[in-house]
């Protein structure tokens, strides 16, 4: 009886230990599985804009430091235009040195490089120095955040209002995932000699070392910026680009439980975003959405493999019906402000044939049109426009029933 007494005793620590254990594993199960109403997701092709995923993408978020991109995209135009340069000092007021942390400790009356301003707001992610920037650019943190809201509006940023340019917690600073996508996209395009910027984990400023929070640069291959941010009410967030077989990819994800989880995540998007954008490879087209567009169809739908698949949809109808064209199931165009995007291409002429098949498919009255946008690479939208909205929608959704993507939008866009 004795031993059995001990033998239980000896047992009887491991078994507590067991059920411990397992409640905590099923405690730690259900906070992984209760609903994250912070979070929002969205992967981009960069090469076309194209959508890859998306989820939550155009609810409201809170920025966090995030917002620090578009204060570089202001400083970096103001370097471009010779407003400033890499050389030039910014001074700092009293308004600047008392932000709260992240910061740098800067002191009134001494002054910022450009260059290592730069480095502070993509490295260190400093509120101080955003606060030098923006008087240093607007005179004051408040006219400049209007202008940081202004431009976000000529981005195309329309779900984006700035209140500071730090990204410290304010209720009226908020954006999109979509929005940061487009603002981190807008920067890649239109600054590429400063984009390797993004892609720094450290720097040295007055004979100190400071080590950056973007764990993804190193932690991911092909990782080369961009952007960290975070405050209570946003979760952690973060903006990303990758390279991968000569194509890129760009991320945002916000809301995140914690850093590391954010970044677990992010890689797992864009592990999936380069797997999508390998099996759109074999053509031309481009399946999604672009970044600017409203999806009728979940994003996540599967791509489709066909290398034309409006020229096969014709084509199938005509052998159901011989030569005769589709019946007509759309309303002629009555000179409307919207639009069917069915496509965008690196190829003008690709375009205008891909949207003329549209045309032809829906037998839609209105005008063929292809726009174009500029960046890096011009990219050409193919679109029937002149349409009144529910003309639009009904025709897309039409496309939509037989697998085909497409996009409703406003005239111009």
């Amino acid at each position: 009886m004795t031993s059995l007494h001990s033998q239980r005793a000896r047992l009887l620590p491991a078994l507590i230990l067991l059920v411990v254990f397992a409640i905590a594993l099923c405690t730690l199960s259900v906070a992984e599985a209760a609903p994250n109403p912070r979070y929002a997701s969205i992967v981009i092709d960069t090469e076309n804009g194209a959508v890859l995923h998306a989820d939550n993408a155009d609810a409201p978020r809170y920025p966090a430091s995030l917002t620090k991109m578009m204060t570089l995209y202001l400083l970096f135009e103001a370097i471009e235009d010779d407003t400033l340069s890499l050389e030039s000092r910014l001074p700092v007021s009293q308004y600047a040195a008392a932000k709260p942390p992240s910061k740098m400790g800067v002191t009134p009356g001494e002054t910022v490089k450009v260059e290592d301003a730069i480095n502070i707001l993509i490295v260190k992610s400093a509120n101080d120095v955003a606060a030098v920037v923006a008087e240093g650019l607007a005179g004051s943190e408040s006219v400049f955040a209007g202008q940081m809201t202004d431009k976000a509006r000529a981005l195309g940023m329309m779900d984006t209002t700035f209140r500071n340019a730090s990204g410290l917690p304010d209720a009226g600073q908020v954006t999109t995932a979509r929005d940061m996508a487009i603002l981190a996209l807008r920067l890649m395009q239109d600054f590429p000699g400063y984009y390797p910027y993004f892609g720094k984990t450290q720097f040295t400023w007055q004979g100190k070392r400071y080590q950056g929070h973007n764990r993804l640069l190193d932690s991911y291959a092909g990782a080369d910026g961009l952007k960290t941010g975070y405050i209570r009410a946003s979760g952690f967030n973060v903006a990303t680009s990758a390279v991968h077989d000569g194509r890129r990819i760009l991320s945002v994800v916000m809301g995140g439980f914690t850093a590391q989880s954010r970044d677990a995540h992010m890689r797992e998007l864009l592990d999936s975003g380069f797997a999508r954008v390998a099996s759109l490879a074999q053509g031309d087209w481009v399946a999604q959405a672009d970044i600017y567009g409203e999806r009728l169809q979940s994003p996540a739908s599967p791509a489709p493999t066909r290398d034309d698949p409006i020229r096969e949809l014709i084509a199938q109808a005509q052998s159901e019906q011989g030569d005769a064209r589709p019946t007509p199931t759309a309303e002629r165009s009555t000179g409307g402000a919207w639009a069917v995007q069915v496509g965008a291409f690196s190829d003008r002429m690709r375009a205008r044939h891909q949207a003329d098949q549209a045309a032809d498919f829906l037998d839609l009255g209105g005008r063929v049109a292809v726009s174009s946008t500029q960046g890096a690479r011009s990219i050409f939208r193919a679109q029937l426009v002149d349409l009144e909205e529910s003309q639009a929608r009904r025709s897309c959704q039409q496309l939509a029933r037989e697998g085909i993507d497409c996009v409703v939008v406003a005239s111009g866009r």
